[in-house]
């Protein structure tokens, strides 16, 4: 299920955000980017659509994922 993330208390949203670059472990290239830019890169594609918030029944957990890649 998508959440939409504009129902989300900004704290809350920026926690999220946080721990999925966190975990992510993303090879961003020759150039190391700080969390800061990794974070305010996730809110842009939540903000455009790219990537969407979504919530697993079976794991009960909170994901991000490329809007394309959701099959609910």
């Amino acid at each position: 299920m998508i959440i939409p993330w504009q129902d989300l208390a900004p704290e809350t949203l920026d926690n999220l955000i946080e721990s999925f670059v966190l975990r992510e472990g993303t090879d961003y290239g020759e150039q190391e980017r700080s969390l800061e830019q990794k974070v305010n890169d996730v809110r842009r594609q939540l903000k455009s659509g790219e990537v969407v918030l979504v919530w697993s029944e079976l794991h009960e957990t909170v994901n991000i994922m490329p809007r394309n890649a959701f099959h609910g």
